[in-house]
């Protein structure tokens, strides 16, 4: 199992983005709203623009965004 890694908020929305099939829905200040629509409605979560994310707030914005540690860290 691959751990979490440092990152900056620009990497963690890329990937969310990407990878996961995001969308960035608006911009407050330096936290950008990311929303995916599924089958079973919308889930979002918030990213902040920091140079870097500590790996508890990275986990924080994972489990809104309901995605596996496991699989974010694949495209670290």
């Amino acid at each position: 199992m691959r751990k979490l890694k440092k990152i900056s908020g620009n990497e963690c929305i890329k990937i969310l983005c990407n990878k996961f099939g995001f969308t960035a829905v608006r911009q407050k200040g330096s936290h950008v709203i990311l929303r995916k629509d599924g089958d079973n409605g919308s889930v979002g979560t918030v990213v902040p623009l920091h140079k870097e994310l500590k790996v508890g707030t990275l986990k924080g914005v994972l489990e809104l965004a309901v995605v596996k540690e496991e699989d974010f860290a694949e495209y670290q």
